[in-house]
């Protein structure tokens, strides 16, 4: 797999899995706790994780298929 599209697939992952867990850790803290804020350790995290994990999924799957 080439590094740029590497890092293009890493970039859009990072960037939805960010926001939709930012989201989630400000809806949950306001339903639950009653004040609206985020846990920005949570969304960095699990986009870092997803954002090298899946690319590399589908670079495994790639190089299977060829």
């Amino acid at each position: 797999m080439k590094i740029l599209t590497f890092l293009r697939e890493f970039t859009i992952i990072f960037v939805l899995t960010f926001f939709v867990c930012a989201i989630v850790s400000y809806f949950y803290s306001l339903i639950v706790h009653g004040n609206g804020s985020i846990d920005w350790e949570v969304p960095i995290r699990f986009a870092i994780i997803f954002g090298i994990i899946f690319p590399s999924i589908k670079a495994i799957e790639n190089r299977r298929k060829d």
